[in-house]
Formats: C-alpha cells, structure tokens, sequence
C-alpha cells in the first residue's frame, strides 16, 4: 500500500516548536508498527499554514498525488489537522475517496459507520468552533495591546527602523536606522522642492543603488508614496489606518486572473488610534506640507488630464509584451497608443525592450467604433457566440426527441424487469440467473437515468440561454437608433460597457466584448466586478 502523511501547523512559531515533527514521529511510527515503508516524497507538510482555508502548497501536492494515482492511502493525526472547517474536511474527504485514497485518521480510525461519521461531524464542529473562538481572543487582546501602548501595529517595520530582534512588535526597541534614516529624510526635503515629483525621487533612490523597502532592486512610485504617507515617520503611531475589503477589480485585463486580491480603503484620520510614540525623522509641519503637495499633484496627474480626447483611453493592451498602452499626443496634433514598456523604460525587463510599433488613435478608435455598432446591428453573432460559449447547438426539436426516445428505452427495460421476475417466480429460470440479468438491466436503467439528468440540465441551459438572448436582442434594439448620432461622451460610456479590452499585436487587433445579459448590468462596468462575479457574466 502506498501511504502519504499529511502534517500541519497553523504559525510558524508552531513550526520552530516541532510540533510539526512531533506528528511526523507519531506517523512513522504508526507505519513502522504496521511494517509498511514511507518514502520521502510522500510526506506533506506545510509549515505556517492556517487550516480554515484549502490554498496550501503541501495539500495542494497531495491532491494531485492522489489525482495522478500516485497515492492510495492519506494518513493525518487528527481531523482539524486536514480542515478545520466541516465544510472543507467534506469537500476534502470526498475527492479523496472518489479517486480511490482511503483516509485514516490517527487518534481515531475512521469508517462509513454511521456512529463515526457522527463522531466525526462532531470534532468538525467542536475544531470549527474552537478556531473561531481563538481568533476572536486573539483579537481582543490584540486590541487591549494596543490600548496600552504595548503593541506596535506593524506586519513590517517601515523603511528607516529597526526593531528589537527579540521584541519586535514592543514600542521600547524602535530606533531609527542611521543610512535608511538619512534617505527617507532626503525624500521627504526633496520633494517638497519646486519640480520634483514621485517620478524624480524613484530615479534618485535608483541612481543610489539602494534596495526597494522590500528588498527588490527596483523602486517604485507607490513604494516612495508609502514612505511620504506614513505618519509614523513624525514619531506617531496609529492604528486603523485603512480597512481592508474584497477586491472590486482586476489587475490586469490580458493576464489571468490568479489568486483572490484584496484591497485597503483609507479611513478618515479622526478614526485613527494613537499606539506609540517613536522617534521622529521629519517634523509634523514638513509632513502636512508633503501631504498637501502630493494631493495637489494626484489631481494634476496625467490620468486625470482629459484635455486630448480618446475614445479608448485605458482600454488599449499591448499584445506583445501584454502591458497597458498610453495615450499620447505629439507637438504636432497627431494622436497615438504607446506601449507603456516604450513610454516608461524602466518598468520593462533589462535588455528587453518591446518591439511594439506606436498605434494610430484615430485608425484604431474608427476601427473598434464600426466594428461595434456592426455588432450591435447584428445580434445574431452575440446569439452564436453565447450558444458557443454554452455548448447549446441542438433545437429545441431535437430535445424533445431526445427526451421521449430515453423515456421510452426506459419503459422497455424497465417492462423487462418485470417480466423476468415473472419468470423467476413462475421457477423458469434459477435465481442466480435472474439476479445476473436483472444486474445488467439494472445498470442500463441507471444510465439511462444518467443522460435522462443531463439532457434535463441540457434543456435548462438552453432555457437560460434563450432568455439572454432575448435580454441581448432588447438591448441591441435600445441602442441601434442612436449609434450614428452619439456625441463622443455617448460612444465614451458605450464603449466602456461593452469593451473590456482592445489587444493589439503589430497589424492584428482583438476586441473582448462583453455584453449585458440583464438590464442590471447594464450600468456596471465589466472591469469593476468583483472577481468572484467572473463566472457569472458572459
């Protein structure tokens, strides 16, 4: 039998603590005991992960092992080791014992019994139970720390401090850095000077040589913007800066769209709660001037510069490189889509430029705006590509047919079920015949009963399908009569709806269209949906 260990741990102070290796010796030995061989590749673990969510490496490698048939045989200390959601140790044991993995559990064996499945619904709920009451003491004292002075709200020391290794999160052992103090000073002073920009402070950390706050060789203008923001830097710390909330959009509209984002929103600075008191490096008078300048020049950025007109401005992707493209205008009026790799060389791989041509404004936006209202005045190709899309390419005709040929082949099979137990009964047949029959009917029966479910959800989806169609051919209908007259702020919005993304690549253009399936969306934007809404809208 090939027998995988599963380990875990929720901090990594559980991890230096070997507890972590504690379960390990107690797996081993219960395999020892039983004489069966671990190899090492069959142990996973994960160091530092909390057990209310599915997203770890380790379970990630075991599942695939037991997807590939590489594993028959998961063996876990406890239940809340695996999930300590009920929710998840379902989802969990089911896909591992529908690709053929029996799951043991070391403190209590467990099988289909419905008194250990009881138990185990049980433990579920009581480890469910006990993670929520432990964060939400965790929590209280937290608050209560940070009452009195005695907690720093940091998940990483800003730029410029250093910490007691000992006692990091203690107020006591900040103290400023002497060479990272000089340079946030010098941010700070420089750009309160005529010119300077974000921009400018980037290429002068850059032209030093020096380490991003993260440690990364390049800087960026929402690293520096973070230091000239932070309050910490007048010798005050605060806590309830920002509130965190789910991600309202995605980072990219050519990239894939990965692991599930989240957001901060500021909060207003009268909420904010006094922690510390730490030394300073710039004084609270330089700070709110910094603050002054830095909203003055958010609302002089050339993002809100509106004075050339674009009708795809931030809709355009680069489909080489897949960066967004810029717009801008030469001295001379004519208009262009430039690749930001182009524009703003540094954010581009050193010694890889992109190759991308700049892009005619006028000839691209023509393009997409005929291309747009061809659509709309044709809906039947929306119609064919969400049929697409939804694997619908039977008639409503053909359905039916289809329905009543597998409720007659059902009536058939099942008319000779009984007319084999008729047989059976009038003794002309034995009955490990009978049984061997009424075996094979029954199995057609059931998968029978199998398309009959799909071809059932097959009508729904066509169902569905043919009532978007019908919302899309309303919509359509709205906005054919104005295409031709629209000013540019009309074709603007309709453009912003009903694109998500213009990818150009040399001479080729690609337009993602997305189109309203419900009146409701039709005042949504497609790029300010929250992720999870993706498998939702067509």
């Amino acid at each position: 039998m090939r027998t995988a260990l599963y380990v875990r741990v929720s901090t990594q102070r559980q991890s230096q603590a070997q507890t972590i290796e504690q379960q390990l010796t107690r797996l081993r030995a219960h395999l020892e005991a039983q004489g069966e061989q671990l190899r090492p590749e069959w142990i996973f673990r994960d160091d530092g992960y909390s057990g209310a969510t599915l997203n770890r490496p380790g379970l990630d490698r075991l599942r695939d092992a037991v997807r590939g048939a590489e594993v028959d045989h998961v063996l876990v200390t406890t239940p809340d080791r695996l999930a300590r959601n009920y929710v998840h140790q379902m989802v969990l044991l089911e896909e591992l014992e529908r690709a053929g993995c029996a799951v043991e559990f070391l403190e209590r064996p467990m099988s289909h019994d419905p008194h250990d499945q009881l138990v185990l619904q049980i433990r579920s709920a009581v480890a469910e139970y006990e993670r929520t009451l432990i964060t939400e003491r965790m929590r209280r004292g937290r608050q209560m720390k940070l009452r009195a002075g005695l907690l720093l709200p940091w998940a990483t020391r800003p730029y410029g401090y250093r910490v007691d290794p000992e006692r990091p999160r203690d107020p006591a052992g900040v103290r400023i850095d002497p060479a990272e103090g000089v340079i946030v000073r010098e941010l700070f002073m420089r750009y309160l000077e005529a010119h300077e920009t974000l921009r400018g402070l980037v290429k002068y950390v850059l032209g030093l040589g020096l380490p991003s706050p993260r440690g990364r060789a390049r800087w960026s203008a929402a690293s520096v913007r973070g230091i000239l923001t932070n309050p910490a830097y007048t010798g005050q710390v605060y806590s309830g800066r920002k509130r965190m909330r789910p991600a309202q959009r995605r980072r990219s509209a050519t990239h894939p769209i990965g692991k599930l984002a989240q957001g901060w929103d500021p909060v207003a600075p009268e909420t904010w709660q006094l922690v510390a008191t730490i030394p300073a490096m710039v004084s609270q008078e330089h700070f709110a001037q910094v603050q002054a300048k830095l909203a003055l020049n958010q609302q002089r950025a050339s993002r809100n510069n509106k004075t050339h007109a674009y009708l795809l401005r931030a809709l355009v992707s680069c489909g080489v490189c897949q960066a967004c493209c810029i717009a801008r205008t030469t001295n001379g009026g004519l208009r262009y889509y430039v690749c930001r790799m182009k524009v703003v060389p540094r954010y581009a791989q050193p010694g890889q430029p992109c190759r991308s041509r700049h892009i005619p404004a006028q000839q691209l936006e023509d393009l997409v705006w005929y291309d747009l209202c061809e659509l709309l005045c044709h809906p039947e190709q929306i119609a064919y590509a969400l049929e697409r899309a939804h694997g619908g390419h039977w008639l409503p005709q053909e359905l039916q047919a289809r329905q009543e040929a597998l409720r007659k082949g059902r009536v058939t099979l099942e008319t000779q079920v009984d007319r084999l137990t008729q047989a059976y009964l009038a003794e002309i047949i034995p009955l490990a015949e009978y049984q061997r029959r009424r075996r094979a009917l029954e199995e057609k029966i059931q998968a029978l009963e199998t398309q009959i479910t799909q071809l059932e959800g097959h009508v729904d989806r066509q169902a569905k399908v043919a009532g978007l169609l019908s919302s899309i051919e309303t919509f359509c209908q709205r906005v054919q009569a104005g295409l031709h007259s629209a000013t540019f702020q009309q074709r603007r919005q309709l453009i912003e709806l009903l694109i998500d993304r213009v990818v150009v690549t040399d001479g080729e253009v690609e337009i993602r269209y997305v189109i309203p399936t419900h009146p409701g969306s039709e005042y949504i934007r497609f790029c300010q949906l929250r992720k999870d809404y993706f498998h939702d809208i067509v």
